[in-house]
C-alpha cells in the first residue's frame, strides 16, 4: 500500500510540530511545507539541513530565501498538486483562503482551531467522533485546550456515560517567545460560557457543558478542572481506572513532582522530547475528588502539541486509511510512542 502524500500550510508554532508529527507515521510522508517569509523556524530548518522541502505561498519573497541560502523547491500551488491532503496551520483566517486552492485542486485539508467551523465539512477528533471524518473532505481540529478536555470526558463518558460537565480553564495567555501580547502581571476573565465548553457540546452534542476561562501571565501549559456528573455514580476509582487505560492521558501525582504545568514541560525535556513538547494530556491522580453523585479532577494541557495525534487521526479518517477508531488511533499512538510511559 503506497503512504499518503500530505503538505503542511505554515512552518510556525503549530505547523512545525505536524511536520514532525507527519514524518514519524510509518504509513504516511511529509511532501513538503509552505510558508511566506524566512522565519527563525525556517532558519533554524535550514541550520538543520532542510530535511523537508519548502514552498512558497503567494506573496512570498524568494529573494528573502535566496539571501540566506535557504532553497526553495516550488510554489505552493505546486506542493498542493504532489499531496492527497494538506494540513492547514496558517494564521487564522488565512486558511479559509487557502481552501480555495484546495477546492481548485480537488486536494483534501485539515484545519487547525484557529478557522471557524465553516471552513469543513466536520468539527473533528479522534476519540470522540472519528467516524464522522471518514472520507470527508475538510475537517476542522478543536483548539488544544478543547482536544485535551475532549480526551478526558470521552473516556468517562465511554466507560460510565456522562451527562453533564462544567469546566475552569486557567489558560496560559501565550506561547513561549511570543511578544506581540506583552508583558502582564494580572489575570483576565473571560465571558462565559467559554467557547470550549461550547465545542464539547458540538462533538458530544448529547452532554450538557458550560465554563469560566481566566488568561494567566504564563506560557507554559494550561490547567483545566472538570466536574462531571455521570449516569451513574462515579468513584474516584472508577475514574482513575478508567483514565489509566487512555493512551493519550498521562496520570501523575503531586508527590512524583509534578506540582504544576511548568513540571510537564521540564520533564518533557528530561526526556528528550524535541522543543519540550508532550503529545499527552496530563492528569493529577491527587486532583480527582467525589463531590456528591459529581466528580472531579484537574489536567494538564501541552497546548503547542496536544493537537498533532488528533491530527494523525483526520488524515487517516479523511483519506480513509483506516475506518475503525480504535484502529485508527492506535496507529496514531503507535508512530508516535503514546503510552509507552505505562
Amino acid at each position: 500500500m503506497s503512504k499518503i502524500k500530505v503538505g503542511v500550510a505554515g512552518y510556525g508554532v503549530i505547523g512545525q510540530r505536524l511536520a514532525d508529527g507527519v514524518a514519524r507515521q510509518g504509513d504516511m510522508e511529509l511532501v513538503g511545507i509552505a510558508d511566506l517569509a524566512p522565519t527563525l523556524s525556517i532558519r533554524a530548518l535550514k541550520e538543520k539541513g532542510m530535511p523537508y522541502d519548502l514552498y512558497l505561498v503567494d506573496g512570498a519573497d524568494k529573494s528573502q530565501f535566496d539571501a540566506v541560502g535557504i532553497p526553495v523547491s516550488g510554489t505552493f500551488e505546486e506542493l498542493i498538486d504532489k499531496v492527497d491532503i494538506m494540513l492547514d496551520s496558517s494564521p487564522g483566517g488565512v486558511g479559509a483562503k487557502n481552501k480555495e486552492l484546495y477546492v481548485k485542486h480537488n486536494k483534501k485539508a485539515i484545519f487547525q482551531g484557529g478557522e471557524k467551523n465553516s471552513v469543513a465539512d466536520v468539527f473533528f477528533h479522534g476519540y470522540a467522533n472519528y467516524e464522522k471524518g471518514v472520507g470527508q473532505n475538510y475537517l476542522k481540529l478543536t483548539s488544544c485546550n478543547t482536544t485535551g478536555l475532549i480526551r478526558s470526558v470521552d473516556c468517562l463518558d465511554r466507560a460510565y456515560g456522562i451527562e453533564k460537565v462544567a469546566i475552569t480553564i486557567i489558560r496560559r495567555v501565550a506561547d513561549p517567545g511570543d511578544y506581540h501580547r506583552g508583558l502582564t502581571n494580572a489575570l483576565q476573565m473571560d465571558k462565559a460560557p467559554s467557547h470550549q465548553a461550547v465545542d464539547l457540546m458540538t462533538i458530544m452534542p448529547h452532554i450538557e457543558a458550560t465554563g469560566i476561562l481566566v488568561h494567566t501571565p504564563v506560557t507554559h501549559g494550561h490547567i483545566i478542572t472538570v466536574v462531571a456528573k455521570g449516569k451513574q455514580k462515579i468513584t474516584k476509582q472508577m475514574a482513575l481506572d478508567a483514565f489509566l487505560t487512555h493512551d493519550r492521558i498521562r496520570v501523575v501525582t503531586i508527590d512524583e513532582g509534578f506540582k504544576g504545568n511548568a513540571s510537564f514541560f521540564r520533564y518533557a525535556r528530561d526526556l528528550g522530547n524535541p522543543r519540550g513538547d508532550m503529545y499527552e494530556i496530563g492528569l493529577w491522580a491527587d486532583s480527582i475528588v467525589e463531590s456528591g453523585d459529581d466528580i472531579m479532577y484537574a489536567i494538564n494541557i501541552p497546548q503547542e502539541s496536544v493537537t498533532i495525534p488528533e491530527t494523525m487521526d483526520g488524515i487517516r479518517a479523511a483519506c480513509c486509511m483506516e475506518t475503525d477508531r480504535l484502529k485508527a488511533v492506535a496507529e496514531t499512538n503507535k508512530y508516535l510512542g503514546l503510552g509507552k510511559w505505562k
